[in-house]
């Protein structure tokens, strides 16, 4: 019976890669809090996920315009999009709210975290199953 890897630590795979683009996308609201004019952005995490689960089950599978084309998987496209302010506009167009961004950040840190030590237990549990668990 073969082993699809993909199947084992596809979800999780794709979550983490999600989690890590969205705490660039968090860094730079971060950085781009005294900026004017700057538009806080976001990714979905959710829709994400979900564009994932689509492209999962359509294989992902790109056209080829000629034969000699390399066939290939397309990516993820995880879509940065601008955030709803949640304060008054302080007269300079930022819509960066400090303490919000901050708050996404660690708790998108934290369920990155989280999916690490799920994958990990993941791998763990296929080592184990591949090697016999320990008996000899």
């Amino acid at each position: 019976m073969a082993i699809s890897l993909d199947k084992l630590v596809g979800f999780h795979q794709k979550a983490l890669s999600v989690r890590s683009n969205r705490m660039e996308v968090i860094s730079g609201n971060l950085a781009n809090a005294n900026t004017p004019g700057y538009k806080a952005r976001d990714i979905d995490f959710n829709k994400a996920m979900k564009s994932a689960q689509y492209n999962q089950g359509n294989q992902g599978s790109l056209v080829k315009t000629h034969d000699k084309h390399i066939s290939g998987r397309s990516q993820m496209q995880a879509e940065i999009e601008f955030r709803i302010p949640t304060q008054a506009d302080t007269g300079d167009g930022n819509t960066v709210d400090s303490q919000v961004e901050r708050n996404n950040f660690l708790d998108n840190g934290l369920r990155y975290q989280a999916g690490v030590m799920m994958l990990t237990g993941k791998i763990k549990g296929m080592k184990k199953a591949i090697s016999g668990g320990g008996q000899g």
